[in-house]
């Protein structure tokens, strides 16, 4: 029951948060992009925290402790903390004003892209039970190196690609990619530190970036 509480609690805050973030600077509620997107994010969360809830509580309790231990990512989180909100308002105070046009299309495909992430995401944690949200090396924790870590050492963070970079054009807005133009820099600077962490103190993990040589995109890096 305290992990539902602690759940349904997050949940909330951040829909409240998220919704605040877009609809006060659009100053409106007819806002689509804003109601699609959060239907596209907070449906399969909600689903997604179900699900661990019955079949693996201690996942998702690891998955709503954000608290980082180490100094670097915890630079990585601020700045990420400033990317979203930053994200987020250009793109409602583009709506309000009119800025940016963007065609039906290109708002499906964006759609599209964001819940193949989300798919990729789910599958993620369905393979990897150590995924917390933080950096660190788990009790008896061993390296996972089948399914989708067969292909990169990062398949969580190519699926959060896959679902923040579309996302200002769900919201209808181009000027919303220039702060989520820096979500890579900031994706290529916490695998560079959690593969130094990993590789220090987990075992076996130094052969496994011998065997899958691609961190986080299929022949490229």
């Amino acid at each position: 029951m305290k992990l539902l509480m602690s759940a349904l609690t997050k949940f909330v805050l951040g829909l409240v948060l998220v919704g605040a973030m877009l609809f006060l600077p659009a100053w409106t509620l007819d806002y689509p992009g804003a109601w699609l997107f959060l239907g596209l994010l907070f449906i399969p969360m909600l689903l997604m925290g179900a699900v661990m809830l019955m079949k693996a509580p201690a996942l998702l309790e690891k998955r709503l402790d954000g608290k980082e231990k180490e100094k670097a990512q915890r630079g990585v989180v601020a700045f990420s903390g400033l990317m979203f909100p930053a994200g987020f308002i250009l793109s409602a105070l583009d709506f309000r004003y009119g800025w940016s046009r963007i065609p039906l299309w290109l708002t499906v495909t964006a759609s599209a892209l964001f819940l193949i992430g989300y798919g990729l995401y789910a599958e993620v944690m369905r393979e990897n039970a150590y995924l917390s949200r933080t950096i660190e090396v788990q009790e008896n924790q061993t390296v996972i190196d089948t399914g989708l870590y067969g292909i990169v050492r990062h398949p969580m963070y190519l699926a959060t690609l896959l679902i923040f970079l579309p996302l200002p054009l769900i919201l209808g807005s181009f000027l919303g990619l220039i702060p989520f133009a820096l979500y890579p820099i900031i994706i290529v600077i916490r695998i560079f530190n959690e593969e130094k962490i990993l590789t220090e103190g987990l075992v076996g993990y130094r052969e496994y970036k011998q065997k899958v040589k691609y961190r986080l995109i299929p022949f490229v890096w």
